[in-house]
């Protein structure tokens, strides 16, 4: 199946390669350190190294075991990363001497519990591309102007699937105890390549129907998606490029309670406002699922997995969002942060508007 993008530009030329110098991404905590506690934070940059690779390196310098050391998330290993970990304090002086050519201490401080998965409001990422002609640079503008505006859908990124892209295969088999996988890691890791598989699908599809519905009158549509008149006309009137159903649901905007929408102008206008966002399936038990409109699309990439499911913002809201193109260079770079979760390369395609691998 083909991908659908939210923007309605012809695609764009331009060359990205996802290395230390052109993308560089720095955390952004979810809470700011007391500067006191039995915890040592410190801010660490790091070039071609993965988190678990950066958390190894440290272990091992010091003796200890990798889950001695706290961090937030998992950062991409073909970039420049800042990102923070925590350690016992009683370890500051051994790491005051730590030196490694990819990895550099930049500050510290200390707080009074350890850095968990999760602890992190979301990163800020500067990236640089390659070829861009002046005809294209206006376009990307234009693309940024709209993606500062109104969002972007919030896909998983290819990282998210293995080296060969495939690991949702697998992850199927697994998930369906047709395939068995000892180490829990992996397994988890499978399953939820599978799931993000399928929530990617119905994203897309989703993203299919917003563009006809933007392109073609209620009545062909009528029979094309086979969807009541009344609804399709609710759509149409939306001025959001991501039309909302009858049975969506919704979720406070970074985050919040789940709840089903309505139709009402309330709701649609928070959506608007970005206060609220629409959520996808990540098929699974103990999750809710749509109902309505909403819910006869999902289905068709929802499936009964030996798994908890749960649900994923589909649009997310960049901020800060820049823009520089560079002529004499045929280079453009920007700026922009997004919550945690969410893929900078997914923003990459939407512009480029075709995959990047």
């Amino acid at each position: 199946m083909d991908r659908f993008y939210s923007l309605s530009h012809s695609s764009i030329d331009f060359h990205f390669r996802q290395t230390p110098r052109d993308f560089v991404v720095e955390e952004i905590p979810l809470y700011e350190f007391c500067g006191d506690g039995e915890h040592l934070v410190l801010f660490i940059r790091k070039k071609e190294l993965s988190t678990l690779e950066l958390v190894s390196i440290i272990a091992k310098y010091l003796g200890i075991q990798n889950k001695e050391i706290g961090y937030a998330g998992l950062k991409d290993k073909h970039a420049m990363t800042k990102q923070y970990i925590s350690l016992h304090k009683k370890y500051e002086q051994m790491m005051d001497n730590f030196k490694h050519e990819d990895i550099k201490i930049l500050s510290k401080t200390y707080h009074n519990n350890k850095i968990r998965i999760g602890h992190l409001n979301g990163n800020r990422f500067y990236i640089k591309l390659k070829k861009v002609n002046p005809t294209s640079a206006k376009k990307i503008d234009e693309a940024l102007k709209n993606i500062a505006q109104f969002g972007m859908p919030n896909f998983f990124g290819y990282q998210r699937f293995g080296t060969d892209g495939n690991n949702h295969i697998d992850g199927e088999k697994i998930a369906k105890g047709e395939k068995k996988e000892r180490n829990p890691k992996v397994k988890k890791l499978l399953i939820n390549a599978y799931q993000s598989h399928l929530f990617n699908l119905w994203l897309s599809r989703r993203l299919e129907i917003n563009t006809l519905i933007e392109n073609f009158e209620t009545k062909e549509l009528e029979s094309l998606l086979n969807m009541p008149n009344d609804e399709l006309s609710k759509m149409k009137v939306q001025k959001h490029p991501f039309k909302l159903m009858s049975g969506d649901i919704m979720e406070h905007y970074p985050f919040g309670r789940l709840f089903d929408f309505e139709g009402t102008e309330h709701d649609l206008s928070r959506f608007n406002e970005k206060d609220i966002s629409v959520t996808g399936l990540l098929c699974g038990k103990k999750v809710k699922v749509a109902s309505g409109s909403a819910r006869v699309i999902e289905k068709e990439f929802d499936d009964e997995i030996n798994a908890d499911g749960a649900r994923r913002y589909a649009w997310v809201y960049p901020q800060g969002v820049e823009g520089r193109y560079k002529n004499e260079e045929a280079q453009y770079e920007l700026n922009f942060s997004l919550p945690k979760g969410s893929y900078a390369t997914v923003l990459i395609e939407e512009i480029a508007k075709s995959k990047l691998l």
